[in-house]
């Protein structure tokens, strides 16, 4: 996640949760990243279900197994809990106290709150925050592989609303992006209606091959006054999405195979402002609470 950002250019074409650039990143291995392009975003629309939840009994009898359930009724014990700061040109300083559990709901809660505390949690250089929220990682990481071909990551999600808010539900794996990223969701505070998807991968650390993978997904329906169901079906070939139990966008683009036997971390947070956000306007910023009702995960053969 380290990042190192040095033009708007870049950080258009290069911005997620957990990316890093250094210089050495504009090689000719990585020539695409030297233009001036703008990167290419797909649309779609897609039908959203307000309250929508998952029917598990769809899933076994068609040969999928539970493999991980957290339905946020006692504690955290099946997270890592990230403290500091973060990437990406983030204002968000990473705390224990932002998440709260309550009524089997995990709440991330996003505050403005000035703290000081490490810049992020491999670099304990002081840095003040004037906002605070929470991300949590899982401690198990998944895979689809010759073992488990098919890996179903879902999450029932209600999103904060707020200007400035980027919550995100994803999975990666470290050396960035050599272990692959895939963005199951990511949207903005002053967008209820979209979110988007991507993935990135690298066969060097902090170096993204993957180009214009962005896809911008459009519902009918409000994300964020109402609980939804955010799904990935991981496969060799193919990134599937899916929104309230219906298909949205599938990727099978270079190097989605890349990813087939990678271990990622599923992740949840809300971050405050950074580099997924264009002419971001500070003073408006409007701090909101995503909330998370389970996380699931299957596998298949």
């Amino acid at each position: 996640m380290q990042k190192i950002l040095f033009s708007l250019v870049i950080v258009l074409l290069f911005a997620s949760c957990n990316k890093q650039l250094k210089p050495e990143d504009l090689t000719t291995d990585n020539a695409a990243a030297t233009t001036n392009a703008p990167a290419i975003t797909a649309s779609v629309n897609a039908t959203g279900i307000c309250d929508y939840d998952l029917d598990e009994t769809t899933l076994t009898s068609a040969g999928w197994s539970k493999i991980f359930e957290d339905n946020f009724s006692t504690d955290l014990s099946n997270w890592n809990i990230w403290t500091g700061g973060a990437f990406n040109n983030e204002l968000q300083y990473y705390q224990a106290s932002n998440l709260v559990l309550s009524g089997g709901v995990l709440n991330i809660v996003a505050k403005k709150e000035t703290v000081t505390g490490a810049t992020t949690p491999f670099d304990a250089t002081p840095k003040t925050f004037n906002y605070t929220s929470g991300r949590i990682e899982s401690k198990v990481l998944y895979s689809a592989s010759s073992t488990s071909p098919k890996v179903r990551m879902i999450s029932r999600i209600k999103l904060p609303a707020g200007y400035g808010m980027w919550p995100a539900f994803w999975s990666y794996g470290d050396p960035w992006p050599t272990q692959g990223e895939i963005d199951i969701l990511e949207a903005r505070g002053q967008e209820p209606f979209q979110y988007q998807t991507n993935y990135f991968y690298g066969k060097t650390a902090n170096r993204n091959l993957v180009r214009n993978a962005t896809t911008v997904i459009t519902s009918n329906v409000n994300l964020q006054t109402c609980w939804h169901v955010y799904e990935l079906i991981w496969a060799q070939n193919s990134l599937t999405f899916l929104l309230d139990g219906q298909i949205a966008d599938t990727k099978t683009g270079s190097y989605v195979s890349n990813l087939f036997g990678k271990k990622e971390k599923i992740t949840l947070n809300a971050a405050v402002g950074g580099a997924f956000f264009t002419n971001l306007n500070t003073s408006l910023i409007q701090p909101g609470t995503m909330q998370v009702d389970w996380v699931k995960v299957f596998k298949s053969n």
